[in-house]
């Protein structure tokens, strides 16, 4: 069974390429003897994890890459497997892939962490795995990174093959990048743009943009009949809500979404709706944004809730031959690009959104700014292609954070 899996260790290098890497790729090592590479289903961790593995021979000859769900540990415990391979022949480098899919991981992961002080295990999966500080307490152990969507940038790059560059937070704010520049030299931006909002943030698009829709919707169902079945271990007849509650927030404006109506539209108690919406946030395919005041953030509800991105709108309301409401894509575009980049948004009533000290409201071209004239730090983010004035920022410049 060990010749099964280094077969498709090497029928999946081989088929790997490294043309293009993810803006995380410059930041993973084997520093620490813990890695863990988190993120939503389809984002491209595996492909990270298989980049590594080929562009460093000097790791791939110590090392083994296999996935956690293969059939081999239904016969052998996580931990036997990694005993005997280290004593055995010597294998120092441990690549596990969708971790969350072997029900003992946690555990397991701390007993070699703790018995095998010259090992390195890296180790993807789920969005949820970064609730890792449970039971088994990996958090102080591990160094999580956590893997989104593609940028706009990164969907640009990759499909028109260039080079842009990232740009700080803090440029954005005062105005000091050259993306005028950038954006004026591209041809056909404003096209690749909206290719990006309709299937642009999963990276599988950029290989099979024809089936794009298909296979956003397998990833859906993925992620709830084996992802969240497993994790969370429910019955089959709670995982159908998912789906319900799914095409409930793509039938609805965001403002108007509370746990209270998603339980009295679906029938169920406000209790499990406000579990399940948790779930969906961990997992990847919702975004709840909260309000900034009050003492206690988890006491908080949240004043929004929105798929996870703008891919997931469109194929979702989409399904059911519902107008897209470009008010819900440019809020998402907003979050999903911040959130990207680690900056946590918030939901305001005067202003759209707060991140950190600055207060921004998101509008078309033709957005005032009325609702924010009298705040400091405010900033209208205008669905437009170019700069245009002072504290009024280009939408699209949000997609060069990352």
């Amino acid at each position: 069974m060990l010749g099964s899996l280094l077969l498709i260790q090497e029928r999946l290098l081989e088929d790997i390429t490294t043309e293009h890497h993810r803006f995380l790729y410059s930041q993973f090592s084997l520093d620490s003897r813990l890695t863990g590479l988190i993120g939503a289903r389809g984002v491209g961790k595996t492909t990270m994890l298989l980049q590594f593995l080929k562009e460093h021979p000097e790791v791939r000859k110590k090392a083994i890459y296999f996935p956690a769900d293969h059939i081999y540990f239904s016969q052998i415990t996580l931990y036997e497997f990694v005993e005997n391979l280290h004593l055995t022949a010597g294998t120092t480098v441990f690549f596990i892939d969708e971790i969350h899919k072997y029900s003992n991981w946690s555990q397991e992961l701390k007993n070699l962490y703790d018995g095998f002080p010259s090992i390195r295990i890296v180790f993807s999966g789920s969005s949820s795995l970064d609730l890792v500080k449970g039971s088994y307490d990996l958090s102080r152990r591990a160094v999580l990174l956590n893997l989104p969507g593609l940028s706009f940038r990164e969907y640009l790059n990759f499909s028109e093959n260039l080079s842009i560059e990232p740009v700080t937070y803090d440029s954005l704010l005062t105005g000091s990048h050259q993306l005028d520049k950038v954006i004026g030299s591209v041809n056909r931006i404003k096209g690749i743009y909206h290719d990006y909002l309709k299937q642009g943030y999963y990276p599988f698009s950029l290989e099979d943009p024809k089936n794009f829709e298909q296979k956003l919707l397998r990833v859906i169902d993925k992620t709830i009949y084996e992802d969240i079945a497993t994790h969370y271990k429910l019955k089959t007849e709670n995982l159908l809500l998912f789906k319900k509650i799914l095409i409930f927030l793509a039938s609805i404006t965001p403002g108007r979404v509370t746990a209270h109506n998603i339980a009295k539209n679906l029938s169920i108690n406000d209790r499990t709706v406000v579990n399940y919406l948790q779930i969906l946030q961990e997992t990847g395919l919702i975004q709840m944004v909260y309000p900034f005041e009050g003492d206690n953030l988890s006491l908080r509800k949240p004043e929004k809730v929105f798929l996870n991105n703008t891919n997931l709108q469109y194929v979702l309301q989409g399904s059911f031959g519902k107008p897209i409401e470009e008010g819900t894509i440019r809020e998402l575009m907003f979050i999903q690009m911040l959130n990207g980049a680690n900056e946590k948004v918030y939901f305001r009533t005067k202003g759209d959104f707060r991140v950190g000290d600055s207060i921004f409201e998101i509008g078309g071209p033709n957005k005032s700014r009325k609702q924010i004239n009298l705040e400091k730090n405010a900033f209208l983010i205008k669905d437009v292609l170019s700069s245009i004035g002072k504290d009024t920022i280009p939408l699209i410049y949000l997609g060069f954070l990352y």
